[in-house]
């Protein structure tokens, strides 16, 4: 039995921020943050948008690439940092109600920008005991919780969300062949958003904070845990980087995908990256950019591809399998979108 990717989707918010842009209110430059980043712009979501909206029209896109019909599916899993309510409900249930997906277990996972490998693994294991096709989801508003009045992190950030399904194959030959989950825990200082429950007295409000981040300590560790993940798939596996098709990594910054090609000795072209127009989406930047090699066709049936995740937590994994996706994408399914995190504010301002 073998658990595939069957289908892929992505959503971008419409409105875009270029360098230019912030150049106009903070102390940098284009060629600034294109030098030390790869990346010239991001997209910012509107006010009425949510990452559970975002979430859904990602996910229909990717139910439409797989020929699913959402109350097919057994299990919706939403890898996020900026989930629409801070502890509950979770916003994997908000999307289920917007889908209709009825017959889905539905739960959040928090392995910042490592949480769709994280996500992915853990579908993988659920569906080998439930086999019912499977949403995964990385979503982010991380608009919402940078300081724009910090250049160090606010121009790397951006929203979006990407989805991919999965599904069971009894007989089948890809899939989903390796895969390494690990954490350090003694860096979770490196990157932070404060603001939780940790040291507030009895009856204290959660107070809300940005995010925080020690660039270049973050740097070396993921020039480090990339090089080490992506080796140790290809060794379990016994292949080697010539066989490899494409890797998809986590798109926080350009400089690190090149430092490691320079380390591993291998072309840079293998690497699909996609941050110059996306920026450092977290927890969505690896399945948006899986849906847009898949829809540039720099992944075909039978490709060995990986994916490499690295984040706060510190958290760090790796997926390497043979892709046998739907490699032809069919249009998005009309539905109307609706923001299921709307729906329940309004619900709450009645009651």
């Amino acid at each position: 039995m073998v658990v595939h990717i069957t289908g892929t989707g992505s959503y971008l918010p419409e409105r875009v921020v270029t360098n230019a842009d912030l150049a106009a209110t903070l102390d940098t430059s284009d060629e600034w943050i294109y030098s030390h980043t790869g990346i010239r712009s991001r997209h910012i979501g509107a006010d009425d948008e949510s990452t559970s909206s975002m979430a859904v029209k990602a996910a229909r896109a990717a139910l439409a690439s797989a020929g699913v019909a959402p109350e097919d599916l057994g299990l919706i899993i939403v890898a996020t940092s900026t989930p629409d309510y801070q502890l509950f409900p979770s916003t994997a249930c908000l999307v289920q109600h917007a889908l209709g997906a009825v017959n889905a277990a539905c739960f959040d996972l928090q392995a910042a920008c490592t949480g769709f490998i994280y996500a992915l693994e853990t579908a993988r294991g659920i569906l080998h005991h439930t086999p019912r096709p499977a949403l995964v989801i990385g979503a982010e508003m991380m608009s919402r919780i940078v300081d724009w009045s910090d250049r160090n992190t606010c121009i790397l950030f951006g929203d979006a969300a990407g989805a991919a399904v999965l599904d069971v194959d009894q007989n089948g030959s890809g899939g989903i062949w390796h895969s390494i989950l690990k954490a350090d825990g003694s860096g979770s200082q490196l990157i932070m958003r404060e603001g939780g429950a940790r040291g507030l007295p009895g009856g204290m409000p959660l107070i809300q904070h940005t995010l925080q981040m020690k660039g270049r300590a973050v740097f070396n560790f993921a020039v480090k845990v990339f090089d080490d993940v992506l080796c140790r798939l290809l060794e379990r596996s016994g292949h080697t980087f010539d066989d490899l098709a494409c890797v998809v990594p986590h798109q926080a910054n350009a400089r690190i995908v090149e430092a490691v090609a320079r380390r591993m000795a291998v072309p840079l072209e293998t690497f699909y990256l996609n941050m110059e127009t996306t920026g450092n989406s977290s927890a969505a930047s690896i399945p948006v950019a899986l849906d847009a090699a898949v829809a540039a066709k720099k992944i075909k049936e039978g490709d060995l591809i990986a994916m490499v995740g690295f984040g706060a937590g510190l958290t760090y994994g790796g997926i390497l399998m043979n892709w046998y996706g739907r490699t032809e994408k069919p249009a998005s399914p009309a539905h109307p979108s609706r923001d299921p995190s709307t729906e329940t504010n309004a619900k709450l301002n009645k009651e």
